[in-house]
């Protein structure tokens, strides 16, 4: 009889309890290779993979594999090829609506962080440095007064507005770009009159800072480039907290390393954990390891999530947080 679960990492608590409770569990003792993996969802070992975000399932995998479902411990899905899980009939959940907050107080805090330049302060304390107060000592930019542009306003970026007028910015966004679509006030809700509606185009120019809050997709993907940097303010900062392919990675090096803009702050990377060559190098950067959502309630409510669909999905049922319930009604 196949095992319930196949956990390529454990979960944090409650989790693993979780599952254990509701089933048999196979945790590897290291991390699956991609050839791996292939072969444990293709073996009929498994009803339901737990899986994380480095974990890739493309067509291959999943045209050969005979699992039920693939729980993600995450809210993205950019791991996984949804269109060809659902032609085999394989369903996907994934842990949305939690990490909101934690996500939106993180793009505050690299906005902060690129504009005094704390990591710059930081070192320069541990170094010894300091000799005392100085008129000129590492000045940085106000945030308050300035236009922070929002690319998709969803939760995240709702969240991430709230926090932004509380520190006196203005907000501007873009719904969907590179696309645009009608905003009603009735749909804006507490932010009718307080956010201003642009086209891409002109969230670009408009923008002191420019926030990331899109999924990934083909749309996406280089949503910023080099064309789109060059376009944008010579003061103006970058923040991205979303998924790193929608930065082209390279072009933003070599614009920091130019002047085009002025700095980035990044919790995402496009071939992470990999960096672009020079990234690191740079100064005018605040660089994290992807850690949005990493607070220690936000991640013990991920797993729980993450194990309930899971569970659901080995009962076959369809899961609290399913991404293709056409799956099932195939």
């Amino acid at each position: 009889m196949p095992t319930d679960f196949l956990v390529t990492t454990a979960l944090p608590d409650p989790g693993m309890t979780m599952l254990h409770e509701a089933g048999s569990v196979v945790l590897p003792r290291a991390r699956l290779s991609s050839d791996e993996l292939a072969e444990a969802c293709r073996s009929g070992e498994f009803r339901v993979v737990v899986a994380q975000l480095g974990d890739i399932f493309d067509e291959s995998l999943l045209n050969a594999a005979t699992i039920t479902g693939i729980s993600n411990y995450a809210v993205g899905v950019n791991n996984i090829d949804i269109a060809s899980a659902t032609r085999q009939s394989i369903m996907v959940g994934n842990t949305p609506g939690v990490l909101t907050d934690a996500t939106a107080d993180l793009a505050m805090l690299l906005i902060l962080g690129v504009a005094r330049r704390c990591v710059e302060a930081d070192q320069f304390v541990r170094s010894g440095k300091f000799t005392g107060w100085q008129p000129e000592l590492l000045l940085g930019h106000d945030i308050t007064g300035k236009t922070l542009g929002i690319a998709g306003f969803g939760r995240i970026g709702r969240a991430t507005a709230r926090r932004a007028l509380s520190f006196g910015m203005h907000v501007a966004f873009c719904p969907r770009p590179p696309g645009d679509r009608a905003v009603a006030d009735g749909e804006l809700g507490e932010f009718a009159g307080k956010a201003t509606h642009l086209s891409w185009p002109e969230l670009i120019e408009a923008s002191d800072f420019l926030s990331l809050h899109v999924p990934l997709t083909d749309e996406t993907h280089h949503l910023v480039n080099g064309d789109v940097l060059s376009r944008m303010k010579t003061s103006a900062v970058l923040v991205n907290t979303a998924r790193g392919p929608v930065v082209d990675e390279q072009a933003l090096v070599s614009a920091l390393s130019n002047g085009v803009i002025a700095g980035a702050g990044l919790d995402v990377y496009e071939a992470e954990p990999e960096l672009a060559r020079g990234l690191a190098d740079l100064p005018n950067t605040v660089l994290l390891p992807h850690v949005g959502s990493a607070t220690i309630a936000v991640r013990a409510n991920m797993a729980r999530l993450c194990a309930a669909n899971a569970i659901a999905m080995a009962r076959a049922e369809v899961p609290p947080h399913p991404v293709n319930p056409e799956a099932w009604n195939r």
